[in-house]
């Protein structure tokens, strides 16, 4: 038997970016058979990884033993001593990942990374002459180094993982699902650019409620998100939170079961997509034509407003609005995002 060829990944980032590697490094492992891959990414992102064959989760600490230089120095002598590495397939391209892949070229091994097409992405959301045009995704990005390593990709927008069981401690929590169409609704996002204003999000939870053959599962993550989940829950009976209560292998597990799912441009339209959950997308001062739409994911149900000129702003929401009245997000009606929750729901 010919000895496989390993190629080392590497994505040090959020969890929404991490989640989006995950169709193509398993369509990377489905067309090429020969090929395993070891997959270097945040300590906490390993249950994204579960349940792939010839794919190794490698824990990195950026934050502890693998800080700085000398740090990444030692993921570099880890990895090299651990593994037969191939060649190396650096996904994020940042100071971090181009010193760890220096490592491994300065040794022979070849290397490619993403061109993430910076100046496009200027183009798209500068103030002035604006291209508003579709970029291309970050998924083809992602496709397109594997290929520059001769590997095969050919993405095809199949649905990534089946649907999970619900573990017993999920079950016990928040109850069978039984008939129901369950609505995961995740009001969050890392900044409030991309958020969509939490008293209209209300509203829409207010018509939600209403629908009888569905339950509301609110995600989100971190202590004053879960406060304010919990604080939004109680005031609609029948309201479940899930965030701050599972691990991410069993949120992964309740997602997987969604009927549908309500997100920002977020982490939770990500980790939705991998298991061919319809996910509403409400985007306010990002845009899908910047290439972070869900792997999968229709633009008719997206929600946004088309005709603001200053729209989108920035690339990940983390520039301030220079209008000062966040009209992206503020003039989304409510209904606009319950209908398309009900088009789903049927």
């Amino acid at each position: 038997m010919a000895t496989p060829t390993t190629i080392l990944v590497t994505r040090l980032s959020a969890m929404g970016d991490v989640a989006m590697t995950i169709p193509v490094m398993k369509q990377v492992l489905a067309d090429n058979p020969d090929v395993e891959i070891v997959f270097v990414t945040n300590k906490n992102w390993g249950a994204l990884c579960a349940d792939i064959p010839r794919l190794t989760f490698y824990p990195a600490d950026v934050k502890g033993k693998h800080k700085g230089v000398p740090g990444l120095f030692r993921l570099f002598r880890e990895l090299k001593a651990t593994y037969t590495i191939s060649a190396v397939a650096d996904l994020h391209n940042v100071l971090r990942s181009k010193i760890v892949r220096t490592f491994f070229r300065l040794t022979g091994t070849p290397v490619a990374f993403i061109d993430k097409g910076r100046d496009e992405k200027k183009a798209l959301t500068r103030k002035e002459n604006k291209i508003l045009q579709p970029l291309t995704s970050t998924i083809e990005r992602y496709g397109i180094v594997f290929r520059q390593l001769g590997l095969r990709c050919e993405m095809d927008n199949n649905q990534v993982f089946k649907p999970r069981s619900l573990p017993e401690s999920v079950v016990k929590n928040l109850g069978a699902r039984g008939d129901k169409k369950w609505v995961g609704l995740a009001p969050f996002a890392t900044y409030e650019e991309k958020m969509y204003p939490l008293d209209k999000m209300e509203a829409v939870l207010a018509s939600l409620v209403q629908q009888p053959e569905a339950d509301v599962l609110l995600f989100g993550g971190g202590k004053e998100e879960v406060e304010k989940l919990n604080a939004l829950a109680s005031k609609y009976p029948g309201v479940k939170v899930v965030a701050g209560r599972f691990s991410l292998a069993e949120e992964l597990a309740v997602i997987s079961q969604l009927t549908v799912m309500v997100s920002m441009d977020s982490a939770n339209m990500h980790m939705a997509s991998l298991f061919g959950v319809p996910v509403v997308s409400v985007w306010g001062a990002t845009h899908p034509y910047a290439g972070f739409m869900g792997y999968g994911q229709s633009m008719e149900l997206s929600v946004q407003i088309s005709d603001l000129e200053c729209r989108p702003c920035s690339v990940f929401g983390n520039k301030p609005c220079f209008r000062g009245d966040h009209a992206c997000m503020n003039w989304i009606l409510p209904l606009q995002i319950t209908e398309k929750v009900n088009k789903v729901l049927g």
